[in-house]
């Protein structure tokens, strides 16, 4: 391997890669192979390996880690220089000789130059490249690799700063738009002799954004920016038939074609979106187990397509029971990109999903669908239960591209929203008879006034901005399975409208809304809507020219003007944060510059996220055109992974946020409050010295019993005696007495609740439960039997140390098969998790003992509590296998199944 002639004198530097926080030392050189120049990487710490060799062509990318991402100016020598091959992930390196590093960079710097000349322009992809899609429908799941303009240099390779400026960015409802057609250059001859009149010329410009830059990123984005802005000048507005149906199939397995549903126009939809609910009601199920019923439906559901067209599935996605399909015809795959499918149980602690949502989004042309399926609480009172649902779903559902550099998206965040599923909403009128009877008089209007879903979409409760089309058609639930006969069971339910399809969004029209009587698998009647959707296509020579006129503007712009920004304030209080309980503040930014901007907050130095984990800003990122202005919402929550460091002291609701502005500079924001610390995230050991409600317990005691509480656990563990501190002091309890009066309300009041630790708790509720442990010791617990028993696993999910202490968690699971080493394993925890295993056990016990009233039984009870008693460590968390978590199940089974112990 020679080195180039022209770095004679910079041929190599010494320095250090960085990886993981740790520096390995290395040497970077240049050398030559096959007869192309390259960065061979000669690491010190294995010098008996190969070196790395990485070939600088059109792909290479080598940038210095711009000084504008220090936010504190330090006096330094060194610089960083980040790294990234054709095939190779980017590398960070650190070279304490700047002046020699700069040197080295300038090197490599003309060596890429003189290949880019020779090259002219990066090899093109094919005619469908700016599409992003893969012809192969298997290839349809993978969002696109390339970056949103078509330029090799992606967001995946941006240098840090610009990686900054895109975390966390919630786009608009608008999605990027498509990079331009490829050069005509280096399309083939004949291709060429047809179009080359008509291809507007590539600009120097447009030919620099190839190149690696640390503006470039930058710049990408306000191209997409404006394009997006003016998108309606290049696109046409093409019509599609979208069949969307819904059915609570009740646990039922298909028993006769669902060509009555599926097939009922003549002309073929363009697109299947078809979800159901309650499709495996056993218990496993209920805990995200696989189900045969799944692909007994998916087969039925292939089985009875329109015949008159060929259709392929897209995407499926399950949770549990909920499962939506969607189907496209064949010649239309090529347009369909960027799928995503994302799931939300809204069951106890989110533990259960049961209910809750599951989602499907994708592009089409150049237009952004989201697709939801969702089942809602049940119970006609519940409808405030059902509203949480629906808030929780919208607050939770969120799409992670493949890529980490991009950014999320929510459901709201698409041009064109369908929400489909058994909503539950009932009617406001008890008497079955009396809607019988309105029913058999066809006065379905009148009967809709009580429709509990018109009335808090009106009130603006739930499905506030979702448009549903006129309900010509008879209640859809509950009817005898297998008739047509209302529910004559001894419930005798009143019928209602509880399966409804709603959307959101522009160049919508809803043609047919109707339920299917014919089908009487289940006790629902299936429901259907056809629907006519504007999509948006690209005029592609429209689009082109665009493109360029927003790139020379660009180029004038940028000459003459720098970005400003102007906030309405920098500084937060938040007073009396608490555990579960958000607040929000809101301060405007207005763009008081001449030209487009792009902000984002970006981390600090050192940092990886822009701010602390009870933090959030929305919008994080986003752009302002000129004399523009937005509100941003500071957003503090304080959940279970943060709660236990600032109940400890170790963490305080104070923070520093860096607002950064592209080509400007970065504004601070100073965020300060007080924090009232939670019995909830706190240990175990620290919980049994308190006597007194923790709000009454001084911060600096706290974190006395915190560090006592990690000796005690120590010295238990490995069978030493009782601290000192005890015998001066009180003896710690047994147990906590917040476990103790929430289980004892149970006891008493809850045995025989029905569905007890399978319906969820009301938020209100929650948070005056946890107010009132905080702050006393109550006779009584407020709220209902749900809340309580929900407070209680939100409780056990909190606890900095689970019951089950990490360091026994692997031979919890070697011992599962045997009762008596289980009963060895629980001798070795320390005393108070000891009695709280013991006292959590023997209650649920008594509770199976009630199993028909409260349809609780050992197998959803073991499942729901070995996730929150038995977790694994946190660094074994991702590697859990479905084997570890039924060994964890059998480990409860053990207990729950013998008497109780002596």
């Amino acid at each position: 391997m020679e080195p180039p002639a022209a770095a004679c004198g910079l041929l190599s530097v010494a320095g250090a890669e960085v990886r993981a926080g740790r520096r390995e030392p290395c040497v970077l050189s240049l050398g030559r192979r096959s007869g192309s120049y390259g960065i061979v990487i000669h690491s010190q710490e294995k010098e008996n390996s190969d070196p790395d060799y990485i070939p600088i062509n059109s792909r290479f990318k080598c940038v210095q880690e711009a000084e504008e991402t220090l936010l504190i100016d330090i006096a330094t020598n060194s610089c960083k220089v980040r790294i990234q091959g054709d095939e190779t992930a980017e590398r960070l390196f650190e070279i304490p000789d700047e002046e020699r590093c700069l040197g080295f960079l300038s090197e490599v710097q003309s060596i890429q130059e003189a290949h880019l000349k020779a090259a002219s322009l990066p090899e093109p992809k094919d005619s469908a490249s700016w599409h992003q899609v893969e012809k192969n429908p298997s290839g349809l799941t993978q969002a696109s690799s390339s970056g949103a303009l078509g330029f090799e240099d992606d967001f995946n390779t941006l240098s840090l700063e610009e990686k900054r400026s895109t975390q966390n960015h919630q786009t608009g409802s608008h999605r990027e738009p498509p990079p331009p057609p490829v050069p005509p250059n280096k399309q083939c001859h004949r291709e060429r002799e047809g179009t080359a009149r008509d291809q507007p010329k590539v600009t120097n410009t447009m030919r620099k954004m190839f190149l690696p830059s640390t503006q470039s990123g930058q710049r990408e984005g306000l191209i997409k920016h404006l394009l997006v802005k003016r998108e309606k000048s290049y696109v046409n507005l093409h019509n599609f038939r979208f069949f969307v149906g819904t059915w609570n199939v009740n646990g039922q397995s298909p028993d006769s074609s669902l060509e009555p549903w599926l097939v009922c126009d003549m002309e073929p939809p363009d697109f299947y979106c078809i979800g159901f609910q309650e499709l495996d009601l056993s218990t496993e199920a209920f805990f995200y187990f696989d189900s045969a019923k799944e692909q007994e439906w998916l087969a039925a559901v292939e089985k009875s397509l329109h015949p008159q067209a060929k259709y392929k599935k897209v995407q499926m996605v399950r949770l549990v029971g909920m499962m939506l399909l969607i189907f496209a015809k064949k010649d239309q795959l090529s347009n369909i990109r960027e799928i995503m499918t994302e799931s939300v149980g809204t069951g106890i602690v989110g533990k259960m999903g049961n209910k809750g949502g599951v989602a499907v989004r994708f592009v089409f042309h150049n237009t952004t669908f989201c697709i939801v399926n969702s089942h809602l609480a049940a119970h006609v009172e519940d409808f405030e239960r059902r509203n949480q649902d629906y808030k929780d779903i919208c607050a939770r559902m969120s799409f992670v591209p493949p890529d980490d550099s991009l950014p999320q998206l929510n459901i709201m965040k698409h041009d064109v929203v369908i929400w489909l599923g058994d909503l539950n909403y009932r009617l406001f009128l008890l008497d079955a008879n009396e809607v019988k009877h309105l029913i058999s008089k066809n006065e379905l209007q009148k009967l809709l006034t009580y429709d509990q879903l018109n009335i808090q979409r009106t009130q603006k409760q739930a499905f506030a901005d979702f448009i549903e089309g006129e309900i010509k058609f008879i209640p859809t639930y509950k009817y005898d399975s297998k008739t047509d006969r209302w529910d004559s069971s001894g419930k005798c339910r009143v019928p209602a409208w509880c399966d409804r399809i709603l959307w959101r969004g522009g160049n919508i029209n809803q043609l047919r809304y109707c339920s299917h009587m014919d089908l009487k698998t289940s006790d629902h009647k299936p429901v259907s809507a056809l629907f006519c959707i504007g999509v948006k296509v690209v005029d592609e020579q429209r689009y082109r020219k665009l493109f360029e006129d927003i790139v020379r503007l660009m180029d004038r712009m940028e000459n003459d003007f720098l970005p400003s920004l102007e906030l309405s304030r920098r500084e937060f209080e938040f007073e009396n944060v608490k555990f579960r309980q958000l607040q929000k503040q809101k301060f405007q930014i207005t763009n008081n510059g001449q030209v487009t901007c792009h902000f984002s907050f970006i981390p600090k130095l050192n940092d990886s996220h822009y701010c602390k984990p009870w933090l959030r800003a929305e919008p994080c990122e986003g752009y302002l055109e000129p004399y523009e202005s937005m509100d941003i919402s500071l957003d503090v929550y304080v959940s279970k992974d943060s709660v236990t460091l600032l109940n400890s002291g170790e963490d305080k609701i104070e923070d520093i946020l860096v607002l950064h502005l592209d080509r400007g500079k970065d504004y601070f924001l100073t965020i300060s409050g007080t924090y009232l610390p939670s019995c909830f995230g706190t240990s175990l050991e620290a919980l049994c010295r308190m006597r007194r409600p923790i709000r009454e317990v001084p911060v600096t005691k706290l974190i006395d019993l915190g560090e006592d509480s990690f000796l005690e656990k120590e010295k238990s563990l490995l069978q030493i005696g009782s601290l000192d501190g005890e015998e001066a002091g009180e003896t710690p309890m047994s147990l906590p007495k917040e476990i103790w009066l929430l289980v004892d309300h149970l006891f008493k009041h809850a045995c025989q609740q029905e569905d007890l630790f399978q319906t969820p708790g009301m938020q209100e509720e929650l948070e005056q439960i946890i107010d009132c442990l905080d702050t006393s010791i109550p006779e009584t617990i407020p709220g209902s039997n749900h809340s309580v028993a929900e407070a209680l696993l939100i409780f056990l999910e909190a606890l900095p140390e689970p019951v089950i202490c990490y360091e026994l968690y692997q031979r919890c699971l070697d011992w599962s098969h045997s009762s008596r080493l289980c009963r060895q394993v629980i001798f070795q925890l320390p005393r108070s998790h000891r009695s709280v295993f013991r006292y959590l056990m023997s209650f649920l016990r008594e509770l199976l003992k009630y199993s028909e009233d409260n349809n609780i039984s050992v197998a959803m009870i073991a499942t729901l509590f070995s996730s929150l008693l038995l977790r694994p460590p946190p660094n074994l968390m991702a590697r859990q296998t479905p084997q570890d978590r039924q060994r964890a199940i059998n480990f409860l089974y053990s207990f729950l199944l013998a008497r109780d112990e002596e």
